[in-house]
């Protein structure tokens, strides 16, 4: 603005350049604001400007690969007078559909053609996996509550983000943003990775056919999803390489409801919420809750363990122990505790397994549901062990079935092993 208000034009059209190459202009990088502010820069410029040098913005937009209809709506001018512009400065401008308008179009199909919209989604991948949507609602339990709230996650610097980051979800720098991205072969992740990336910005999906690992006789074609998103450097709020210091000192500064988020962000990437009983007679007795973080034994991540132990038993009063695996350790809270943190952070889990199972635990210990309806419900989350379970290694089956638009979202297939 300065530059405008001494008349430099140059200046203006040098700095326009920058913010667009820093993807300051994009509101699913930087925000809406942030991009509303380079748009009405554009149309400052534009006003102050005379013909030749109207013509060399536009040259200088359409060389920096903006799009058109963003130019149009900056410069607040209609395709008629659009196409008399692109004329006179002699420029070819072919109207190009992004990927992102295509994927939209596709959904806006889905919805007014078929009916499709996220409870229908949420509803066929519940029912992939066996789970009776409409039981559990006879008894006044929402099988797709998960979804509530996750418009909240549109913002990069709610907790949860950076309890994801520092469980199951990969950070890192790309070359000119930062990537995040998510991996799975399950069925209910495929599903929910998906849907949480998209709250920041259409994904792009990776498919990929991995070797058969030893032991896991029912699965004969592990095939991975890894959906991932680039956002620019200064729309990820959170340090990417962090010690225990700096992570404890984070987390203090956090209030009761943000810590409670930052937790379900945890649990939601590398948690379990689990139910178990000793008995088929008296369930108050001995039942066993369980709530579950968890950390590969040698990697940076296993720190947070010991940083969150101690500071939930410090702000909350519950208490968790660390028990090591053969190549991961796990934070358990159990019993009264493991209900007190599920009563803490559950309106802020996202992951549809998780949340269902901990809805079902409150429902119990609130006596809205017998223990015999319980049991009955649960049974319906649990895995077979040692079996089939539909559950594992069809994300690529139910991303078509259950989310058909998402799998258009820029897949691409690995190399080394393609699909057929």
């Amino acid at each position: 603005m300065r530059c405008l208000e001494n008349n430099d034009k140059q200046c203006v059209t040098r700095l326009i350049e920058e913010l667009v190459r820093a993807d300051c202009h994009n509101g699913y990088a930087v925000g809406k604001e942030t991009a509303d502010k380079a748009r009405e820069l554009v149309h400052e410029l534009w006003l102050a400007s005379n013909h030749e040098e109207r013509c060399k913005l536009l040259i200088v937009l359409r060389s920096l690969d903006v799009s058109r209809w963003w130019v149009m709506i900056a410069l607040r001018i209609y395709t008629k007078n659009m196409n008399r512009w692109l004329t006179e400065c002699g420029i070819d401008w072919e109207n190009k559909i992004t990927r992102n308008e295509v994927v939209k179009d596709i959904e806006n199909l889905l919805r007014e053609r078929f009916g499709w919209n996220e409870i229908r989604m949420c509803e066929e991948m519940w029912r992939f996996i066996g789970i009776d949507v409409d039981e559990l609602r006879k008894y006044n339990i929402e099988p797709c509550v998960w979804l509530n709230g996750l418009e909240l996650l549109s913002d990069l610097k709610r907790p949860y983000w950076l309890g994801l980051a520092k469980s199951d979800m990969t950070v890192k720098k790309a070359n000119r943003g930062v990537r995040l991205e998510l991996k799975t072969s399950n069925v209910i992740d495929a599903v929910f990775f998906a849907k949480i990336l998209n709250m920041i910005k259409i994904p792009s999906i990776r498919i990929k056919q991995e070797r058969r690992i030893p032991g896991m006789k029912y699965v004969h074609k592990p095939i991975n999803l890894s959906y991932y998103i680039v956002v620019n450097p200064k729309a990820w709020p959170w340090p990417i390489e962090l010690n225990a210091d700096k992570l404890e000192r984070i987390l203090n500064r956090f209030n009761d409801e943000e810590l409670a988020e930052y937790i379900a962000g945890e649990i939601d990437g590398d948690g379990a919420v689990l139910y178990s009983n000793y008995s088929d007679t008296d369930y108050r007795r001995n039942r066993y809750v369980a709530v579950l973080i968890i950390a590969c034994s040698d990697c940076p991540k296993r720190m947070v363990l010991n940083v969150l132990k101690d500071i939930i038993a410090k702000r909350f009063n519950i208490i968790g122990n660390i028990y090591p695996r053969a190549t991961s350790d796990v934070l358990a809270f159990s019993g009264e505790d493991a209900v007190k943190l599920l009563r803490r952070i559950t309106k802020y889990i996202h992951h549809p397994l998780r949340r269902l199972r901990a809805e079902l635990i409150l429902a119990l210990y609130d006596g809205r549901i017998s223990p015999e309806v319980f049991e009955k419900l649960y049974e319906m989350t649990e895995y077979e062990y040692g079996g089939p379970d539909v559950k594992r290694n069809h994300a690529l089956e139910v991303v078509i079935q259950a989310a058909p638009q998402t799998h258009t979202h820029g897949a691409t297939w690995d190399k080394e092993n393609p699909i057929r």
